[in-house]
């Protein structure tokens, strides 16, 4: 299998801090495995609240595929930087990279890739909205494919 492709911390454009919740915690005393996918979504959010580009705090797009490599087990409440970036834009999708590092240790506890895939309406795929495109690519540093 593939490791995610997660640029250097310098790379990573946007910061989230996020808690962790004590019922987190799985009978094993680790962090459940589906919670660092809440963990993104919550950096996401952050992310395109700061750009603007939330309407109705809903999401435009929907997760199409993901690639988490988990470092080491992470704990319930905790507060963990989430460290986020676009990667590419393309014509109906786009590429985001995380990377969870608890905030008092400064240890990884993953990193991911997320290809997201932007959908109208009724749900199905579309281009990716011009403003939002070019929001992401100018904030990014990006060439807007598409």
């Amino acid at each position: 299998m593939e490791l995610p492709a997660v640029p250097p911390s310098a790379s990573l454009r946007h910061r989230a801090r996020v808690r962790t919740r004590w019922s987190d915690e799985d009978n094993h005393g680790v962090l459940n495995n589906a919670v660092y996918m809440t963990l993104m979504e919550e950096a996401r959010h952050s992310y395109f609240d700061a750009l603007g580009l939330l309407a109705g705090a809903r999401f435009p797009f929907v997760l199409a595929q993901a690639n988490v490599l988990f470092l080491r087990p992470g704990r319930g409440a905790a507060l963990v930087e989430v460290e986020m970036g676009t990667l590419h834009l393309g014509t109906s999708a786009f590429v985001q990279a995380f990377r969870i590092v608890d905030a008092a240790s400064s240890l990884v506890w993953c990193e991911a890739v997320a290809r997201m895939v932007a959908v109208d309406e009724r749900g199905q795929s579309c281009p990716i909205p011009p403003e939002f495109r070019r929001r992401v690519a100018e904030f990014e540093g990006l060439r807007a494919e598409g």
